[in-house]
């Protein structure tokens, strides 16, 4: 039981451990840094299959294993835009969660090699720029590159994301 002035401190730790957020905010990114992600996933039939169906995406190569076999590919393919959503998706917890406003949008998103199930994807993250809203004072836009890899370090995806970002309260 938590008494007195220490009682106090922690429950005004705990409470500012609540409403700090995780992700950088617009003043923290610096062009050139590279975030080396450390969260990993190992992607599993069951992710693939999940996704294309709530998505209503019936492409044979992702679900239908007798058609994949007979592609190039001898067996499915996992969804380029799981891909993509995992790949942006790793990146959250260490960079913009909390303090993105809104995604603004990606570009230049290729898939240079495809992913299977059992490859296990790990991402970095490179800033490109970082620059004030000219509308709105409280937040800016930072443009980001992620890049994906499999287990062999193949490149599996990449794309230019740009991102609203709030900046720290005054």
């Amino acid at each position: 039981m938590a008494c007195g002035w220490h009682g106090q401190r922690l429950s005004t730790v705990r409470q500012e451990r609540r409403t700090t957020m995780a992700g950088l905010y617009l003043e923290e990114f610096v062009v050139g840094h590279v975030f080396r992600h450390t969260l990993r996933k190992t992607v599993t039939e069951s992710d693939n299959m999940l996704f294309s169906v709530m998505t209503l995406n019936p492409q044979p190569l992702h679900i239908d294993f007798d058609f994949a076999a007979k592609s190039e590919w001898g067996r499915p393919l996992v969804n380029s835009l799981f891909t993509l959503g995992l790949m942006i998706g790793i990146s959250v917890n260490d960079i913009t969660v909390g303090t993105t406003v809104a995604n603004l949008g990606m570009k230049e998103t290729v898939f240079p090699h495809p992913v299977f199930h059992g490859d296990t994807i790990r991402v970095e993250t490179t800033v490109l720029s970082v620059r004030d809203s000219k509308s709105k004072p409280d937040r800016g836009i930072v443009e980001f590159e992620h890049r994906a890899y499999n287990q062999s370090d193949v490149l599996v995806a990449k794309c230019t994301r740009q991102a609203m970002m709030m900046k720290k309260a005054i």
